[in-house]
């Protein structure tokens, strides 16, 4: 059985940090690649950013891209997202996924996604 748990979220000030992690179990991690999406309410699940399974790729969307840093530990079975320079408008619900695809963006890719975990940030 395949989990993916997310931790990390909270409430913090614009301008301010969060570290989110994945735990992955059930699977053979090494052989994945990884992606952190995010939805706002009201709004479609979008794409953050994305690592290969090795580690030596990755993309992130224009929006995040000089403040979002994506890294694993396979040893760990576990991804993070370390998430700097918060803004209001990156308040969403933030969603770790697996692929079969390295630098995947579309959603439909990914197949077991997590429950996610809240970004609130406050202005």
């Amino acid at each position: 059985q395949v989990q993916l748990v997310e931790s990390g979220g909270g409430l913090v000030q614009a301008g301010g940090s969060l570290r989110l992690s994945c735990l992955v179990s059930g699977r053979t991690f090494s052989r994945y690649a990884m992606g952190w999406f995010r939805q706002a309410p009201g709004k479609e699940r979008e794409f953050v950013t994305t690592i290969s399974w090795s580690g030596g790729s990755t993309d992130y969307a224009d929006f995040v891209k000089g403040r979002f840093t994506i890294s694993r530990d396979n040893a760990k079975n576990t991804v993070y997202l370390q998430m700097n320079s918060l803004k209001p408008e990156d308040t969403a619900v933030y969603y770790c996924a697996t692929s079969y695809v390295d630098g995947a963006t579309r959603p439909q890719v990914y197949d077991y996604w997590g429950r996610g975990t809240q970004v609130t940030v406050s202005s």
